[in-house]
């Protein structure tokens, strides 16, 4: 976690040498910023460590917010979709695909939340979270396309906020088991009434700080 809050600080270092930031980085060549098309286009997708990512923006009180994935070859082998309904889209790909976590941006191009989603959102094979957790060092965006700074970010973002997410995805899953309780005979995963399972404010400086501080308290 330290050695990722020292790569996400130095991301911001050399982005702001040319005024340039994470969000602006990654919608620079798409044109037109529109609502809900997804930047770069066609996702970015790492083919070896099979992570993959978009941004897009649709929400209020934000600039727009990554969804972060790892597809099935990139999985630990006892990784397993939970039994679940089957959607259209999966019959429109060959492999399954877990949402890991979304990071909300705001206009400045900085990180202020964390959050999970249901199934529907974001087109995913929904995983239990202690399956996700185990994906979460598997995780690792080794490009240069489109920013090779981005990509750097995005990964250490999930090594330093790493307790956080896995208190979201837990939550996400009670979320769910609450929601098909109070629900019975609805599809839980494609309930558009239920659409953030989960979420979290979260700042850099603050988690850099309290990880030196647990780190002091160990030296001692």
């Amino acid at each position: 976690m330290a050695v990722a809050g020292a790569q996400v600080l130095e991301c911001y270092r050399v982005l702001q040498k040319t005024n340039s930031n994470v969000v602006a980085e990654v919608i620079k060549d798409g044109g037109t910023f529109y609502e809900y098309d997804h930047y770069p286009k066609g996702d970015v997708y790492d083919n070896e460590t099979h992570s993959q990512y978009f941004y897009h923006a649709h929400r209020p009180k934000e600039h727009g917010h990554f969804h972060t994935f790892l597809r099935k070859d990139g999985m630990p082998r006892n990784c397993n979709p939970v039994k679940q309904s089957k959607a259209p889209f999966m019959d429109n790909r060959d492999d399954t695909i877990s949402h890991i976590i979304g990071i909300s941006m705001n206009r400045s191009g900085y990180p202020t939340r964390l959050f999970t989603t249901n199934r529907w959102i974001t087109a995913d094979n929904w995983y239990a979270a202690d399956d996700v957790i185990k994906m979460l060092d598997r995780f690792h965006m080794d490009l240069a396309w489109p920013s090779w700074p981005v990509n750097i970010w995005l990964t250490a973002m999930l090594r330093l906020f790493r307790p956080q997410i896995i208190e979201l995805v837990h939550e996400r899953d009670a979320a769910a088991r609450r929601w098909q309780e109070s629900h019975p005979g609805v599809d839980v995963f494609e309930d558009r009434d239920f659409d953030i399972a989960s979420v979290r404010r979260i700042s850099v400086e603050a988690q850099i700080e309290r990880v030196n501080v647990a780190l002091h308290r160990v030296a001692a």
